[in-house]
């Protein structure tokens, strides 16, 4: 069967993520330049190639300075790791509508093994006439595993930012001629 390309639409598209701030409240942000792309057999998305970088300077939390703060060696290290990346070795299919992805997510240049439930829209035809496929994951990692270890205690106890990130991307591709 030929292989399909598919390229992310980056205006139906949101790397978004959530983390505790003084360990009560959620603080969200999300990487606003980003790119990835799918290559699948035919429209089986089963054992489907997927790669996916972000530029660490595009990083929004709707806040100036926490946004600086984020992109300097306490954190992302923008300057020494301008992107994180992600590429997947495994995409299997769980049933219908539902997969799960396992690939090397790479942060400050450190690569983990990661694995996240894909929830599958299905494939459809936008009013123009483009095919389209969508994704939704959803998933949690520990900020300290990829060495963005910075934090500052509380003077009542617990810290200031949690290790656990949660991760909630929404993904629309749009299938390649």
């Amino acid at each position: 069967m030929a292989t399909t390309k598919w390229s992310i639409d980056p205006t139906h598209s949101e790397i978004g993520f959530k983390v505790k701030h003084m360990m009560f409240t959620n603080v969200s942000g999300k990487f606003g330049t980003y790119d990835a792309t799918i290559t699948t057999d035919g429209d089986n998305f089963e054992n489907a190639t997927i790669e996916f970088s972000a530029d660490i300077a595009s990083v929004d939390t709707a806040n100036a300075d926490r946004d600086g703060h984020l992109r300097s060696g306490d954190f992302f290290d923008a300057e020494n790791h301008p992107k994180l990346t992600f590429k997947a070795s495994s995409f299997k299919k769980i049933n219908e509508g539902s997969y799960e992805i396992t690939g090397d997510l790479n942060i400050k240049g450190v690569s983990k093994s990661v694995t996240f439930p894909v929830e599958y829209s299905g494939i459809l035809t936008d009013p123009w006439g483009n095919t389209k496929v969508g994704l939704s994951i959803e998933g949690k990692i520990n900020r300290k595993d990829w060495g963005l270890n910075w934090n500052s205690a509380l003077e009542t106890g617990g810290v200031l930012v949690g290790e656990e990130v949660k991760l909630n991307i929404e993904l629309q591709f749009v299938k390649q001629a």
